[in-house]
């Protein structure tokens, strides 16, 4: 089926048109079918699909607890939302921006990367936004699994007494989801889609039995105050709390062209990501603050797991098992999304020619096992989000380089075949752009400290921080922008940009 694309929107508007690029790296080691430019036959992603990606990104237990958090620590409710908001609004520019070369040269984000680092280089990138994905499926699907077991236990109360129970639920659960993103990304599209009204109809439902219950709107936020257990001012909470709503999404801000190189258009894109990502997050935090407020109410005291607040509420067994398979495909949809796409394309581009999108998905998998995510999940506490901290601002200068290359160096023009190219225009010196390196390494290493002294402290707030452990604080910020301006500066001095030779379709109007 041939959807309604806006073809000039497209580098390449016509599979014959493809058919000649493919024809000049199909024998490339830098090659495989899983990497290959989508064509317009492949450019099934609507603005719905898009929106529906975000809302199944969003609707998590990690969302949902999201501005609680940021309450605990001394927010009141619209200091949370709007801090979350703002980070949203902030991380959609660098979504956009890279969902840009997805949508109009059909390549994932390991083939877009190769056009800054060089065909080698980008494994850098690729294997640095691999490695915390598998980190992150595998604490997902413990989580799922934890929710597998709880159904287990409903329909059957002698489950509980199997040997290793929430080991085989988390077993079950692992397979459910390699058995989805193995049929490759129409599958992902199909199972996000469906997946989206669910999970707002169940939140929705969740919302409103919150309200009624805890005795209407007014009622209920006048107890969110009860929430606020730290007394800390919004303004030294908001810079942290801003990099950390920032840094949520810092990793799908890289690899987005994973999603919108199958985008009907830009428009599609755009919108799609603008309408779905902030109102998503929004939404289920404001969810998030209401019912775990309304659990001041209702038990006297907050509830802040979902999950746990589901066995509380007195429902027959059906519709707590249906309930309950809701939060196994919200855990599933985030994690489809988040962690298990990236990095089976990012693992492809190591060796293009032995692993293919469903090998890079075995090894996610596996990999996500054997980082033993039910210790990660015990321990994580601040340890774990100080980590991703330190991931965030590795991955800000990532994206950084990318948008420089692509937007000022570049002016959204690549040879698409030369990205398959050992031998092409974005080969370099030896396969490394050192220029990328560079910026990569003045951009991160200022933060270093401020993330060791994080990562070492009890509970990862230092008492006394230092001018290093406040630009650890704004670490992602920091380097997003530092990176951009080093990589800029240097190609411009040096005038090392790569040649790029502009065919007419790459000519074709690029602003939208």
């Amino acid at each position: 089926m041939i959807y309604k694309v806006r073809l000039e929107d497209l580098a390449v508007s016509s599979e014959e048109e493809l058919a000649v690029v493919r024809d000049q790296v199909k024998e490339s080691r830098l090659f495989n079918e899983d990497l290959a430019p989508a064509g317009p036959k492949r450019r099934t992603w609507g603005t719905w699909n898009l929106a529906a990606l975000w809302v199944g990104l969003a609707i998590c237990i990690t969302t949902y607890t999201l501005a609680s958090g940021l309450m605990a620590a001394g927010m009141n409710w619209w200091e949370a939302l709007f801090t979350i908001g703002l980070g949203n609004l902030i991380v959609l520019v660098p979504l956009i921006l890279n969902g840009h070369a997805g949508t109009r040269y059909g390549i994932p984000f390991p083939i877009f990367v190769r056009a800054s680092f060089g065909t080698r280089g980008a494994n850098i990138a690729a294997l640095a936004r691999a490695l915390v994905a598998c980190g992150w499926f595998g604490i997902q699907t413990w989580l799922g699994g934890l929710a597998v077991n709880a159904i287990l236990i409903v329909l059957w109360p002698g489950w509980a007494s199997v040997p290793a129970h929430e080991f085989i639920a988390f077993g079950v659960f692992w397979i459910v989801q390699m058995v989805v993103i193995v049929r490759g990304m129409e599958s992902v599209r199909i199972f996000e889609t469906w997946s989206a009204p669910l999970l707002l109809v169940v939140s929705l439902a969740l919302l409103a039995w919150g309200l009624a219950a805890g005795g209407g709107i007014g009622h209920v936020f006048a107890a969110s105050v009860k929430l606020q257990q730290g007394h800390a001012p919004f303004w030294l909470l908001f810079g942290p709390g801003l990099m950390a709503n920032i840094g949520y999404w810092a990793t799908l801000s890289l690899n987005i062209p994973d999603f919108t190189r199958f985008a009907r258009s830009q428009r599609t894109q755009v919108w799609g990501q603008a309408i779905g990502l902030p109102l998503s997050m929004i939404l289920f935090s404001f969810i998030g603050i209401a019912v775990t407020a309304a659990t001041v109410v209702i038990y006297g005291h907050a509830v802040w797991n979902p999950v746990t607040l589901l066995t509380q509420i007195k429902m027959g067994p059906v519709l707590l098992i249906l309930v309950m398979i809701v939060i196994l495909i919200a855990q599933a949809a985030v994690n489809l999304g988040a962690n298990v796409v990236a990095p089976s394309n990012d693992f492809s581009n190591v060796a293009p020619r032995r692993i293919s999108f469903r090998t890079g998905s075995i090894i996610t998998g596996i990999i996500g096992v054997v980082s033993f995510p039910w210790l990660l999940y015990q321990s994580a506490g601040a340890y774990i989000f100080t980590w991703l901290g330190g991931y965030g601002s590795l991955l800000g200068a990532i994206g950084g380089i990318m948008i420089a290359d692509y937007w000022l160096v570049r002016h959204q023009r690549l040879e698409l075949a030369d990205l398959y190219k050992p031998d092409g225009n974005y080969r370099y010196n030896n396969g490394f752009n050192g220029i990328a390196i560079v910026a990569l390494l003045v951009a991160v290493v200022p933060v270093i400290p401020g993330f060791i002294a994080a990562a070492t402290t009890p509970g990862g707030v230092v008492a006394h921080p230092g001018i290093w452990d406040r630009l650890y604080t704004f670490g992602w910020l920091f380097t997003f922008i530092v990176s951009i301006l080093v990589y800029w500066g240097l190609t411009v001095l040096t005038k090392s940009r790569a040649p790029v030779s502009v065919r007419s379709t790459d000519l074709a109007d690029t602003a939208e």
